[in-house]
């Protein structure tokens, strides 16, 4: 994952005593608009739904479009651009995100806004292709693991903090005021890059990924077998969360449940940051069960709202720091071919939030919203008895690290 001679920035010694925080920080937001661009329907589908005139199974497949144009692109475009200047690369494809929102705010056209959703994830997958390996090529290199967390931090705000407030803002004013908002935001960003994110060369031919070197290095599968089958379950209930706890009693409820799993998120994402480098496997571990123990509560007690809030906490403290950890674990598994195997780890991701969407249409049509935190206790079994049984290669009982 180091750059090579060719492609490290030369950095004076002041600059070598401190990271590049504004520029950091605009690629922070990037990934945050990135990740609540893909997850912000999940909190406001009821009132999408009778706007765009179609059932709430078919409203839950804007969060599917958008994953599966990032799981059809992120690795095609990767080795596509690889040699393109990041920061021409980076404008684009923000003003992408700028222009599907815009369109899904506006638009009362079912067809249109899944183009326009398609359209965002093809944005991301443009998106991913660069910011993470961008973020390291901004710091001199004893600081590029920091670097790269701040960075990554959108994801988790995002997920905790930006659902929360999106759904907020769609309950006080409308959802196409959300969107809107992202608009503006993204706007804002976009001149924001332009004034304190300095540009840099792509890659050279032969420093770019392969992705069947990665797939053959030791605990690279099991990571990503973890990935995709986690996600997958998380996603089956959170695209729908608005439906579950609608048909709960709870609706009006929906933006302070996310409220409380956001905040346990963050919690969480302390939490691991700070051991992580000690106890990997041992987070991974409790993560998976918290989340099971959450899905358990709502399979059992959903009726009761002090539970629901309950396992909101312990679904957030599962879950939050799960993007750090399978980050940390694929990179630590593929070594020299770290950038291929997150190429593949982001891929998997959109595969199994697609996979989620569909699933959770599916399911909610056919069985009811009831069945997705069973949903949730089915598939995390196997994922549990693939982290105990990486304990070598993947999630290893001794982290070694560069």
């Amino acid at each position: 994952m180091a750059l090579s001679n060719t492609e490290r920035p030369v950095h004076s010694p002041a600059e070598n005593r401190r990271l590049p925080l504004s520029a950091l920080l605009a690629l922070a937001t990037a990934v945050f608009i990135t990740s609540l661009t893909e997850t912000l329907p999940a909190g406001l589908l009821p009132a999408m739904s009778a706007d765009l005139q179609v059932s709430e199974s078919a409203t839950g497949q804007l969060v599917t479009i958008y994953a599966l144009a990032t799981a059809l692109t992120a690795i095609p475009l990767t080795a596509a651009t690889a040699g393109w200047r990041r920061k021409r690369l980076l404008l684009p494809a923000m003003t992408g995100f700028a222009a599907a929102n815009t369109v899904t705010a506006l638009s009362a056209n079912y067809p249109l806004t899944m183009a326009a959703r398609f359209v965002a994830g093809v944005a991301a997958g443009l998106a991913w292709a660069l910011l993470a390996g961008y973020a390291r090529r901004l710091a001199p290199a004893h600081l590029q693991g920091r670097a790269l967390a701040i960075a990554m931090a959108g994801i988790p705000i995002a997920l905790s903090l930006g659902v929360p407030a999106g759904t907020f803002l769609g309950k006080s004013l409308d959802w196409q005021t959300a969107f809107l908002s992202m608009t503006a935001l993204t706007v804002v960003l976009l001149a924001w890059i332009g004034a304190a994110v300095p540009d840099h060369p792509g890659r050279r031919q032969n420093d770019r990924p392969s992705i069947l070197a990665a797939l053959r290095v030791p605990g690279v599968t099991p990571v990503l077998f973890v990935t995709l089958v986690f996600v997958l379950a998380h996603t089956i209930l959170y695209a729908y969360i608005a439906t579950f706890l609608d048909r709960r009693g709870m609706g009006g409820s929906t933006d302070l449940v996310l409220l409380v799993f956001g905040v346990a998120s963050m919690v969480s994402i302390w939490v691991v940051g700070a051991h992580i480098h000690r106890r990997l496997r041992t987070l991974t571990i409790a993560a998976t069960l918290l989340v099971a123990a959450a899905a358990a509560v709502l399979a059992l007690f959903a009726g009761s709202p002090a539970l629901v809030y309950g396992a909101a906490a312990l679904w957030g403290l599962g879950w939050g720091g799960v993007p750090t950890l399978l980050q940390t674990a694929v990179g630590d598994a593929g070594g020299d071919q770290g950038d291929a195997a997150q190429a593949m780890l982001v891929t998997l991701w959109s595969v199994a939030m697609a996979g989620g969407g569909i699933i959770g249409g599916v399911l909610l049509d056919h069985v009811g919203p009831g069945s997705f935190p069973w949903s949730l206790l089915l598939l995390l079994a196997p994922v549990l008895l693939v982290v105990i049984a990486a304990r070598t290669h993947g999630f290893p009982a001794k982290r070694h690290t560069s």
